[in-house]
């Protein structure tokens, strides 16, 4: 979930993993330059000499996310629609989720908090969304193609699938209840009555 920043490439990209590193471990709150500096192990003002503020730094490190992921979804053919579709729930609503996962989902969470203040953030997670939504529409037409799928309007069910990530999402970072499964039997559910042939 997280490997784009285990193998940095260059100053630039350290800095943006030390950020994320910073964020999971610290929050959006208390989150300084200087927290993000000592989990870069060199001196802080490299940070300052890149980056304006704690912001423009989480932003740039949002956009490389995205990027990354723009990245995989073009490299990635569908082979199997609803195989792909059921890993992608799977991946974030199965028990024991590894902590690495949860604090990326808290991260994003965290992030995306600051959208409705901020249209810097704003912008980015509606990328974000219109992304996410591209890649279900894509999976429901490839779907439809191999007859795995009913003859649906794929973005409006792309727009419901996300919407059900993105709640569930939400609700694992921010809510203590571990309703994970009866959640992935009702997408289940969802899936079977609306979209699977």
């Amino acid at each position: 979930m997280t490997d784009f920043f285990e193998s940095p490439d260059s100053t630039r990209e350290e800095i943006l993993a030390a950020a994320y590193r910073a964020l999971c471990r610290h929050g959006y709150a208390p989150l300084t330059i200087e927290k993000i500096g000592a989990e870069l192990d060199k001196s802080t003002s490299l940070v300052y000499h890149h980056y304006e503020g704690k912001d423009d730094l989480l932003l740039a490190c949002l956009e490389f996310m995205l990027d990354q992921y723009e990245a995989d979804f073009v490299a990635t053919e569908i082979s199997d629609p609803k195989a792909t579709l059921d890993a992608a729930f799977d991946e974030f609503l199965a028990p024991g989720m590894p902590s690495e996962r949860y604090e990326f989902i808290q991260a994003l969470v965290e992030l995306r908090g600051q959208a409705p203040h901020d249209e810097r953030y704003r912008k980015q997670f509606d990328r974000s969304d219109r992304l996410f939504e591209r890649r279900f529409a894509e999976l429901i037409e490839a779907g439809i193609e191999t007859g795995q799928f009913r003859a649906v309007d794929a973005e409006s069910v792309a727009a419901m699938l996300h919407t059900l990530f993105s709640g569930a999402l939400f609700k694992h970072a921010t809510a203590e209840d571990e309703s994970g499964e009866a959640l992935r039997a009702e997408i289940d559910a969802y899936l079977e009555a609306r979209l699977y042939a």
